[in-house]
């Protein structure tokens, strides 16, 4: 089958990318859904940092790459053995595949799954495979098991999750990726109870996610910090008490005064091991500092080791919101439909395959949160 979708082959050009154009569009073969697979047309996928991280080079991916991992689909197709699909279902994408049998599936913690995780690094799906090839017949990468930037799309079964037909795509996609690491790094890595402090480094769309989550449970005060004034100001309609700039000076002192001594749980969503170390140093004694964004790998972290002890904190880390995608997207979708968590307020808007080099500048310069590739 043809598929045309938006494929990375040399990272690290520079901005604007409406310029460089590191993403081209172009017209690929994809072979049919093997054992446990499904063929899924894509209606709506969002551009995530963790794309643009790709695109930029701080997070290295073998390439050319097919990018995209935060998307929704119509299934139109079933490969041998799948059973807990039909045609016609629609599902959101989990951005990790996940095998059921390997020690962390086994304990429940499905997102950290080993071979999962050995398939995209690698850029090929579960089954140690390729579908993807170029005009010349070269193979392209999976971007984590979804390459969600295309017309259609085949993954394993293990990387989708059957939601309801009642939300638009582009508000569906939004669970793949920003909600559930979002409000999942509040409800499940966390666990914050109502009248906790909270405070949210970086208010893109894992961080506004988060901000939505915290109010949720009742979080309070509940503290944004971002350096894009729009965005404090949407987070402050969203639900947070106080909001910051991220490059005052006194940043950390401010956050130590609202909460009298330091932040119960801070989030930090950025993936700037600056930030990080911010988040670190505003909260207080016994204190959670939760690790969401994903620096560059040679980026390395400094923080007083003695604090750990002498004042109990706790650095954690978040990946996909410590979640069980079969059992979090729906209820998270739940609460949306409830009106509890109103994802729609994040999304910038929508556009077509051509655009997305200018929707990525957009998401580089912080002018968009979550902008929704379209496809008819």
């Amino acid at each position: 089958m043809k598929v045309r979708g938006a494929v990375l082959r040399e990272m690290g050009r520079t901005r604007p990318y409406a310029v460089s154009l590191p993403l081209t569009i172009e017209t690929l073969t994809q072979l049919p859904p093997g054992v446990d697979e499904l063929r899924v047309r894509v209606l709506a996928a969002g551009l995530c940092h963790s794309d643009l991280s790709v695109i930029d080079g701080s997070r290295p991916r073998p390439l050319p790459m097919l990018l995209g991992h935060e998307a929704t689909g119509e299934v139109v197709e079933l490969g041998d053995g799948v059973r807990d699909f039909a045609v016609g279902d629609r599902v959101v994408f989990s951005f990790v595949p996940m095998c059921g049998h390997c020690d962390p599936c086994a304990a429940g913690r499905p997102v950290l799954c080993e071979p999962g995780a050995a398939a995209n690094a690698q850029g090929r799906l579960l089954r140690d495979s390729e579908c993807l090839f170029d005009a010349d017949g070269a193979p392209v990468r999976h971007h984590l098991g979804v390459s969600g930037f295309a017309d259609h799309a085949v993954v394993s079964a293990r990387s989708a999750v059957r939601i309801e037909r009642d939300l638009a795509p582009e508000i569906a996609a939004l669970f793949g990726c920003a909600v559930l690491t979002g409000v999942g790094a509040v409800v499940n890595t966390a666990r914050v109870a109502p009248g906790e402090s909270v405070a949210v480094f970086g208010l893109g769309g894992v961080g506004l996610s988060s901000v939505l989550g915290a109010a949720a449970v009742s979080a309070h005060p509940l503290i944004a910090i971002d350096l894009v004034d729009a965005k404090l100001a949407l987070a402050r309609e969203l639900g947070a008490t106080h909001c910051l700039r991220g490059d005052d000076a006194h940043l950390v002192e401010q956050i130590r005064e609202i909460t009298r001594g330091g932040v119960q749980y801070a989030i930090e969503s950025v993936g700037s091991e600056i930030v990080l170390a911010q988040a670190y140093a505003a909260t207080r004694r016994s204190g959670t500092t939760i690790a969401v964004g994903l620096p560059a790998p040679q980026r390395m972290l400094s923080i007083p080791a003695v604090s750990l002890v002498a004042e109990e904190r706790t650095l954690k880390g978040s990946y996909m919101g410590s979640g069980v995608p079969r059992r979090d997207v729906p209820r998270l979708l739940a609460l949306a439909r409830d009106g509890r968590l109103p994802v729609e307020r994040l999304v910038s808007g929508t556009l077509r395959l051509e655009a997305i080099n200018t929707g990525f500048d957009r998401l580089a310069d912080g002018s968009a949160v979550r902008q929704l590739l379209v496809f008819d």
